[in-house]
């Protein structure tokens, strides 16, 4: 993969996640579809979506004619703040909030099968390339799409979204697969189904991403009585731009309570949200985030944290950050008393680790009270050096201090550990911790290292400090599946790449009758095909029997349902339309 100065500041565990763009393997029929959906996309978007949409075309460099390289996505990405990589469909939600919040659009390498052109609930190069990227061209849309990912990254999800995620994840594989059995796509739906309608109290994860759903994926923006479309599983679905705007869809106000609302990816959305301007999707973002265990903290914050049963970290008021699994708080009348984690921890400062506080060396957890001293009027955290000697906190010498919650900690001081004028730490020997005539530590454990803290400020999600705390996100196991195109499937492609190469003028036009032959003898289920075909006759201005003919068949393949009338419809209309090759390619 190319890198640049923006990539480089991707993390170790999220490149774990990243793979090389399978470029090679897009046939002539993917670029076929890609181009069929770009030129409608301009086509139709030009009216219904909002400014930015095809200004950010043209400034990101996608191309209509080809599926983008994303080296040369990345090429003009760079100059708007932004990057992208290729990744292998869904990856855990955490980890796409992640990369949104390092400025890095993670794009599903693959394409859409041709019976899913109007709408795939699979992530694919159609829906991250054109449906993401084009709208991070506004500056202050751009902003609030990684404040999204920093937010969304903390936010505490539970083994129920993990599930979810999983479930998700098989289905979008095997409707990708176009070889897949009815059996095997009905046998994922259910189970998708099955877990959804079983998921409990919904996690912070739930809700910001159902917010996340119906902002970033499936927001309206303007005026509630004629919005336009700027989210972007909108704009890269040819079926719902269209079905979103119609009266039947219900147009709500975008507030915090769209978080409540849960939504199907297999279905068309029933309601959609409107924002006045992207200014207030900034306002709704921050009050949401008022609501979650990273701003409210404290009790309330830890629950959260043993809720989920993964990495979390707890911030003290002095600024120490405690990274491990949460399992067990103590607390007296609402307030907290003491916090405990059971597997490695860390302890970390600003985001970094502090020196000889590594889960080698709290191998087993870390346990620490939380609360004032008795009769101290200013913070301990906020004593200075020379304060600490005078209330008898000296290195070498013992001491005993009371919490006002009960808890007692009486020891020999080993050290203080001191950052940016705070006291975060303090370490005993011979230590004894008790509370309400329980042991919650004794001298035979060793070192007690004792957080420093009145409160508990923010908890959030993942390890404060994810590359000494060696976070990863393995590559799931299943992955989307290789097609293994078929003999026939091979022709027809071969097809695609003579009508491709005529309309380049690396073909002799005098091929074409041949081409449409063999097209429609051996392969009369296909119609985008024909569609090239008779735009190439348009080109040349034949009006006889040949193109009379492409054109019944296409009228004949109308026969087949709603879904195929409005691929026709709107590819003859493409037709009668001018040339929309108006953006640069990304080569």
């Amino acid at each position: 993969m190319e890198m640049n100065e923006i990539l480089d500041k991707l993390p170790r565990h999220l490149m774990s996640l990243v793979i090389d763009q399978p470029y090679n393997e897009y046939t002539p029929q993917d670029h076929a579809l890609w181009r069929y959906v770009m030129r409608q996309n301009v086509r139709y978007l030009g009216k219904v979506a909002h400014g930015a949409y095809l200004d950010g075309l043209r400034k990101t460099g996608i191309s209509i004619e080809t599926i983008p390289s994303m080296y040369g996505m990345n090429r003009i990405l760079k100059e708007i703040g932004w990057a992208a990589v290729a990744v292998d469909g869904f990856v855990p939600p955490s980890a796409f909030m992640a990369f949104q919040a390092y400025n890095v659009l993670v794009i599903a390498a693959d394409i859409r099968p041709i019976d899913q052109i109007g709408y795939t609930p699979a992530p694919d190069i159609i829906h991250e390339a054109a449906g993401h990227a084009p709208i991070i061209a506004d500056p202050v849309y751009a902003d609030f799409l990684s404040r999204f990912g920093e937010i969304g990254a903390k936010a505490f999800l539970s083994h129920q979204d993990y599930a979810l995620f999983e479930a998700i994840r098989h289905l979008s594989i095997v409707k990708a697969d176009p070889y897949s059995s009815k059996d095997v796509i009905e046998g994922a739906e259910k189970r998708l189904t099955d877990i959804s309608n079983n998921m409990g109290e919904p996690s912070e994860l739930a809700r910001i991403r159902n917010l996340h759903w119906w902002t970033v994926e499936y927001g309206l923006i303007g005026d509630l009585d004629d919005p336009k479309i700027y989210g972007a599983g909108l704009l890269s679905s040819i079926a719902e731009s269209h079905l979103c705007l119609q009266p039947k869809v219900r147009k709500i106000p975008l507030t915090t309570d769209a978080a409540n609302y849960n939504y199907d990816i297999t279905e068309p959305q029933p309601q959609l949200f409107v924002t006045p301007d992207f200014e207030t999707l900034n306002c709704v973002l921050e009050e949401f985030t008022e609501t979650m265990a990273l701003r409210r903290g404290g009790l309330y914050g830890l629950e959260q944290a043993i809720r989920s049963g993964n990495t979390g970290t707890a911030v003290y008021s002095s600024g120490l950050q405690v990274s491990g699994t949460f399992t067990e708080v103590l607390e007296k009348n609402g307030e907290l008393v003491y916090l405990k984690t059971s597997r490695p921890t860390n302890l970390n400062f600003d985001y970094k680790e502090l020196p000889g506080h590594n889960k080698k060396y709290h191998a087993h957890g870390f346990g620490s009270p939380v609360g004032k001293i008795k009769n101290l009027a200013v913070s301990l955290e906020d004593f200075s050096e020379e304060e600490l000697d005078q209330i008898g906190l000296t290195e070498g010498e013992s001491a005993n201090l009371a919490f006002e919650s009960g808890v007692n900690v009486r020891g020999k001081v080993l050290s203080k550990t001191i950052c940016n004028g705070h006291l975060v730490l303090l370490s005993f020997v011979e230590c004894m911790v008790t509370y309400e005539g329980k042991t919650l530590f004794e001298p035979s454990w060793g070192t007690f290292d004792m957080a420093v803290g009145n409160k508990i400020v923010s908890v959030f999600s993942g390890p404060a400090d994810p590359d000494a705390f060696e976070l990863s996100y393995p590559a799931p196991e299943e992955k989307t599946h290789k097609i293994l195109h078929d003999d026939k499937a091979k022709r027809l492609h071969a097809i695609y790449q003579k009508v491709r190469d005529i309309r380049g003028q690396n073909g002799s036009f005098a091929q074409l009758p041949s081409i449409w032959q063999e097209l429609k003898s051996d392969h009369s289920g296909d119609w985008l095909c024909a569609l090239e075909i008779l735009e190439l006759l348009k080109i040349k201005q034949i009006e006889d029997g040949f193109a009379e003919e492409v054109i019944q068949y296409l009228q004949s393949k109308k026969s087949e349902g709603a879904t195929m009338i409005k691929l026709i419809d709107d590819g003859f209309a493409l037709l009668e339309s001018p040339d929309q090759s108006t953006t640069r390619p990304a080569s």
